[in-house]
C-alpha cells in the first residue's frame, strides 16, 4: 500500500490540534447536561459534533462559517432510553447531522402481535462504550483519524442488538465516513431496520437549494393536502417557508434510489448562493431507499435525506410484506455511508453532472 504524500506543513507544527483531530468533552449546561461528546476538526473547514450518549450521532457540523444542519429547538438532550412510546421519541429529537433510527422499526407507532413499537425505535436514546479513539499523527505520516464505539440495544425475550460505530475521517480532507456493523447478540433470528436521518438546515438549505438525488419516486401518502410531492410541484428546489407548514405540517417522499454500475448511490444539496455543495455516498444493496422529509414551517425550516432500508412502512407492513429483515443469531449486517462538502467550483461542476445538471 504506497505511502500517503504529506503536506509540507507536518514539520512545521508541534501538535495535530493545530491543525486537527478529535477532542471528548461532557456539555454541563441545559437539557444536555451530562453529555459526552466529540468534536471533530478536520483541518479542511468541516468540524462536526459527535455526541456519545446518543448512539454516537452527529449533531452540529458546519463547513467554514455555514452550518449544515438543522438543529430542533431543544437540540441536544440527554438519552431517555424509555421514550420508545408512541411518539415521545420527538422530545428528545435534536436534529443534526445524524440520528439513527432503528434498529428493529423505522417509521410511525404500531401494535401488533409482535409487541408495542414507538415512533423510529430507540436506538438514538441509547449511550456508546467508546472502545477506541485514533489520533492523526502527521509527524509520523499519519493523517487518519477514527473514533470507535458499541451501542447495545436489548431486551429479554427480545432483539439483542449490538451496534459497532466508526467515524472517521483524515486531516486535510472534507469528508466523513461512518461504518455500522449490527450484530446480533440474541439466540432467535432479529427483525431489523435502519435509517439514517440526516437533517440539513440555513444556510446550507435555502430558497433555490437544490435537493439532488434520482429514482422513482412517490409521496408517503396519497392526500389532497399533498402540496409538495406532487407532479405539478419542482420539489427538487427548496422553497420559502411555508404558511401550511407551521404546527405539524410535512410532507415526505419516498424514493427508489438509483444506483451506478458498481452498486453506488448518491444524492445530496447544493446551494448556488454559497457555493457549496454536499455528497451522500452509499451502497444500494445495504441502503435501497431514500427518503426526502421536507418541513417548510417558519423557525422550523428543514429538510431530511435519508437513506434507509425500507421504504418507511414500519416493521408491521414490512413483515406482511414479507420484506422485513432478520439478523440471524451471531450474524451481522454492515452498513457504509459517506458524506463529503464540496467548494471548489471544478468539483461541485463533477459532482453535478452526476444527476445531468450545471451550477
Amino acid at each position: 500500500m504506497p505511502l500517503q504524500t504529506l503536506p509540507d506543513w507536518c514539520g512545521k507544527i508541534s501538535n495535530h490540534a493545530q491543525v486537527g483531530g478529535i477532542e471528548t468533552s461532557v456539555l454541563d449546561n441545559g437539557a444536555g447536561r451530562g453529555t459526552r461528546i466529540a468534536w471533530i476538526n478536520t483541518g479542511t473547514g468541516l468540524r462536526y459534533k459527535v455526541v456519545i450518549d446518543r448512539a454516537m450521532d452527529i449533531a452540529d457540523a458546519f463547513f467554514n462559517q455555514y452550518s449544515l444542519v438543522w438543529l430542533s429547538h431543544s437540540g441536544i438532550t440527554s438519552p431517555q432510553p424509555f421514550s420508545d412510546k408512541g411518539i415521545e421519541w420527538l422530545r428528545t429529537f435534536g436534529g443534526g447531522l445524524l440520528t439513527t433510527c432503528g434498529l428493529s422499526h423505522v417509521g410511525g407507532p404500531e401494535k401488533d402481535a409482535y409487541g408495542e413499537r414507538g415512533l423510529h425505535g430507540e436506538i438514538s436514546n441509547t449511550p456508546a462504550e467508546i472502545v477506541s479513539i485514533i489520533q492523526p499523527d502527521p509527524a509520523n505520516g499519519k493523517l487518519d483519524m477514527s473514533i470507535t464505539g458499541v451501542i447495545r440495544s436489548s431486551v429479554i425475550f427480545g432483539p439483542c442488538f449490538e451496534l459497532r460505530r466508526t467515524i472517521s475521517g483524515k486531516i486535510g480532507s472534507a469528508s466523513i465516513t461512518i461504518h455500522d456493523e449490527v450484530l446480533n447478540r440474541g439466540n432467535s433470528p432479529a427483525p431489523h431496520m435502519l435509517l439514517y436521518h440526516c437533517n440539513f438546515g440555513w444556510p446550507l438549505v435555502d430558497e433555490e437549494t437544490d435537493l439532488l438525488w434520482q429514482g422513482k419516486w412517490k409521496p408517503r401518502f396519497e392526500n389532497a393536502d399533498n402540496m409538495i410531492f406532487t407532479g405539478k410541484n419542482n420539489f427538487r428546489k427548496c422553497p420559502a417557508p411555508i404558511k401550511e407548514h407551521s404546527g405539524n405540517g410535512e410532507e415526505v417522499g419516498i424514493i427508489d434510489i438509483d444506483s451506478d454500475a458498481e452498486g453506488k448511490c448518491v444524492c445530496g444539496l447544493y446551494n448556488s448562493k454559497i457555493s457549496l455543495a454536499l455528497a451522500m455516498r452509499f451502497h444500494k444493496k445495504q441502503l435501497p431507499w431514500l427518503v426526502n422529509w421536507q418541513h417548510w414551517g417558519k423557525g422550523e425550516y428543514v429538510t431530511g435525506i435519508e437513506p434507509s432500508t425500507h421504504p418507511l412502512v414500519g416493521q408491521a407492513k414490512a413483515r406482511e410484506e414479507k420484506t422485513l429483515l432478520f439478523i440471524p443469531p451471531g450474524e451481522k449486517r454492515n452498513y457504509d455511508l459517506e458524506i463529503e462538502i464540496l467548494s471548489d467550483p471544478g468539483k461541485i461542476k463533477h459532482f453535478l453532472r452526476e444527476f445531468d445538471e450545471d451550477p
